[in-house]
Order: structure tokens, then sequence, then C-alpha cells
């Protein structure tokens, strides 16, 4: 299996950190475990920087009416495609997802290899597109990119970007439509070409009965339409199916949803470089999220003045009696909170347990989920009757890559409890920085970082595994990660 390509330059090192995340993402889907996930992206990725590099070397700007090659995301995904098709060919089929395995066999997958005019319509669309034009609509549409982010990347105006962007998605139109015009079709499809075009220009005409039939049974004539109305969410799921094929729908709600992982960690809400916040869905979570923890603080102490209330102050009051036994609310602390955010159990070592908590049968009205666990954190005694065991777990780290100033590595958790979310931190000993992550969030503090899973990957079953990849920066030493945590539980090394 061929080890990944080493960045030439700061700009190709930019250019791996870009890409890397989608060709894994895509990979997954494609395999039927992370193993084979990471061997299929390696094998894509460095057969599609091949090719980047070769058309980059023979100049990809010229005045020609196609590009010579697709933007560079596209094209390493379809790397990844072409790869497990000759996978399936040469006997490693069987590391592929099986309804993958269905689809290269069949006709659809036999249009991406056959003529160009037999192609989808929205590949032959943007490759028919200038390079600087494409990238935009791919990130802009595809990758759910903030259009900040994108103008950064591609080295354009802020202030005008969503306006080019307006202008792009007409010429994708406009490429897509003479496509269509020059295909060979029937004469039912060519009988619909014209009311097609107008139909799919104004975002409130009505499509008549007899087109929505006919685009029913006609895939190409349904194709076209996809790609022509630019209103409404069709195009992003035509880009993507037109130009990876399977599993292009599972791909685009995978970068939707990295998107809003990225969104929830809080890095977007950060004002920009002029000072000025640069997304505003970030800091309307925000916002939401700080009148929430206002409205859990007032809960807070409304519970607390419930409590110190006295209650049956008279000697006839039946449970008075019982006040002798009771810990006064000062000598009785709370929960308090760990650095790590975990909620530890604190009692004083003069407080009995009370017959509820002797009792066997008791139940906790209010379980923690599975996966964590309240610890006495620094004491180095025994957990009490009620601590839960620590969740045991393996972790290996793997060294994917590294180049002269940055690294790919990978951590693989195996867990013996099953988990509904997880957290898992580390350290690092020589000042690594992380700079993109993969399959998880991260937030990193000094040297040690905390990855929380994605949405769709929080779940894992005992004996399961938990996966995610990274990149980062190194200086002078690079060694590997260590004392790490599962849910702010040890875990050994393997």
């Amino acid at each position: 299996m061929p080890d990944l390509p080493t960045p030439q330059d700061a700009t190709e090192a930019a250019l791996f950190s870009e890409c890397w995340d989608a060709v894994l993402s895509y990979a997954d889907l494609c395999t039927a475990g992370s193993t084979a996930a990471t061997d299929l992206a390696k094998e894509a990725f460095s057969t599609g920087m091949r090719e980047v590099r070769a058309a980059d070397a023979h100049g990809t700007r010229y005045a020609g009416r196609r590009s010579p090659r697709l933007p560079r995301i596209p094209l390493l995904l379809t790397a990844v495609r072409t790869t497990a098709a000759d996978w399936e060919v040469t006997g490693r089929g069987n590391r592929l997802a099986p309804d993958l395995r269905l689809w290269l066999n069949s006709d659809e997958a036999a249009r991406y290899a056959g003529p160009p005019q037999g192609r989808p319509l929205a590949l032959r669309g943007l490759r028919d597109m200038q390079q600087p034009d494409a990238e935009l609509l791919w990130l802009a549409e595809v990758e759910a990119l903030p259009l900040a982010g994108v103008a950064r990347r591609l080295g354009l105006d802020p202030a005008t970007v969503s306006d080019e962007l307006a202008q792009v998605r007409g010429l994708f139109r406009d490429r897509c439509h003479r496509n269509h015009l020059d295909a060979p079709k029937a004469r039912e499809c060519r009988g619909y070409v014209r009311l097609l075009d107008a139909v799919t220009r104004s975002p409130v005409a009505d499509t008549p009965d007899d087109l929505t039939r006919h685009l029913a049974r006609c895939v190409d004539c349904a194709e076209a339409a996809a790609c022509l109305r630019l209103h409404g969410v069709g195009l992003p799921a035509a880009l993507v199916g037109g130009v990876i094929g399977w599993g292009g729908l599972a791909y685009l709600e995978r970068r939707r949803r990295a998107a809003e992982v990225r969104l929830g960690a809080g890095r977007p809400d950060a004002p920009g470089p002029d000072g000025v916040d640069a997304d505003p869905a970030a800091q309307k979570a925000k916002a939401v999220r700080s009148g929430l923890l206002v409205a859990a603080v007032l809960v807070s102490l409304l519970a607390l003045a419930v409590s110190m209330m006295p209650f049956g102050g008279s000697g006839d009051d039946p449970v008075a009696g019982d006040s002798g036994d009771r810990q006064p609310v000062a000598d009785n602390p709370g929960p308090t909170l760990e650095p790590s955010g975990e909620e530890v159990s604190v009692r004083p070592s003069s407080a009995k347990p009370s017959a509820a908590e002797r009792t066997p049968e008791s139940k906790d009205p209010d379980p923690e989920p599975q996966g964590t666990s309240s610890t006495t954190a620094g004491t180095g005694g025994q957990a009490g009757p009620q601590t839960s065991a620590p969740a045991s777990c393996r972790v290996r780290y793997d060294l994917v890559n590294q180049w002269p100033d940055g690294f790919q590595a990978t951590v693989t958790v195996t867990t013996e409890r099953p988990l509904d979310t997880w957290r898992v931190a580390w350290s690092f000993r020589d000042g690594q920085r992380v700079g993109q992550m993969w399959d998880a969030s991260f937030a990193q503090n000094g040297s040690r970082v905390t990855a929380t899973a994605a949405d769709y990957n929080k779940a894992v079953p005992a004996e399961g595994t938990l996966s995610f990849g990274f990149i980062a920066s190194w200086q002078g030493k690079n060694s590997p990660a260590h004392d790490f945590a599962l849910n702010g539980r040890e875990c050994r090394t393997s």
C-alpha cells in the first residue's frame, strides 16, 4: 500500500490539509471498515495527487473550452471511486461496501468511464468551467464551507465572493444547458428542451403535468432539470451525484454534518481578521447557549433557596425529630466540576449514607449516560459502593505520514463498554498543534488535546472501536502522543 506523498512546499502542505479530510470521508463510505477506509484513501490520494502535480507541471489554465482536469477535491474523490473499481477487479472487493460492489458492476458505473457525451451532465458541466470558477462552486455548494472561508482559500475578496458565486452558478447552468442541447436524445425529449429551460429558470414557475410525467420516466431529462434549477437545494445533490456517483448524497450529508460540527466547536465564533464576527449563524447559536446557561443558573439558585427554607419548626412536626441527623447545607457540598468537565460527587467523611443508599434495590433517579461515570479524582482511595468501575479501553496511535513541519495521525480506541457518546483526550510532549480533524471536533489547551464525537459516530457498541484522524504541526521533534483518556478514564496504549 503506497504511503501518502510528501508535500513539496507549504502550498502543497495546505492542499493536503484541505483535501485529505474529504478523501477519507468518502473512502469510509466506500469500505467495510476503518482500516480498509484508510488504505483506500491513501492509495486514491496518492493517485490523485500525481494527476494534480502532472497537470500543474504542464499548466492548468489556458485558453481552451475544456479544463484539463476537475477541481482538486472532486478529482481526488473520483480517484477514490476508480481505485475502488480497481480493488474490485484485482480481488480486493471484499474490503468494499456491498452496495458499492453492486454499483461498480452496473450500467450506471459504466457511464463514468464511457464516451464523454454519455457521462453525467453535472460532470461535463463542471469540467467545462475554468478552474477557479469550478473550485468556488464545489467548495461553496458541496463542501458547505462558509463563503468567508472560501474567499480566504481561493484568494478572493470576501465582500464580492457572494456575487461571484451567483455568476459561477449561472455559468454552470449555461454549460449544462449547452451540453444537454448537444447530447443525442429521443424525439419526445427534444420536444421538452425549451419548456424545461423556461421552467427551471424561474423559482415560481409551475411544472406542467406532462413535463412532470416525462421527468419521472426519463433519467437524462431529470438529470438536466436538477442541474438547470439553481434555486432550491437540488444543485449540491446534482453536483455530487454527477461527479462521484455512488454514495454522493451520503457524502453530501457528511460534509454538512462536518460543517455543523466545525460551527459547534466554537472556532467560527471568534472574531475574524477585521474584528467582525465571521458567521451570523454561529453568533445566533452562541446567543442561544448563553441564554440556556443563564436559565440554568437561575433554576439552580431557586432550588438552593428552596432547600434552605425552614419546614415544620414546631415540636409537633413529625419530621422535626430527624433534623438532628441531617447535615447542614454548608457542610454537605454539592457536586463539583473537575477541569475535564466531569461531575464529581463529594461526601463529607462524617456523613452517613441514608437508608435509601443502603438499599440494594434503590435506583439513581438521574442515571448518567452510557460510557460516562462519576469519579472521585485525586483521592487515591477506592470507589464507593455507588461508583461505577472505570471504563476499560485500549488506544492505538498511528503516525500515518510526516513531512518537515507537519504530520498526519489516526487514533483508534477500543472500548469494552457501550458508549452513547465519547470524548478522547491526550497530551503531546513536543508542542505539536492540531490544525484539522475529521470524524470528531477538537479543542487544544497547551499540550492537552480533546477530541469529541461527531453527531454521526457517537454510539459505540461494547467491544467496538471508534476512530478519527487529524493533521498537526511540529518542530524539532515529534514524539508520539501519550496519557490517553476516554471520557475521563485512563486508556492503556496498545
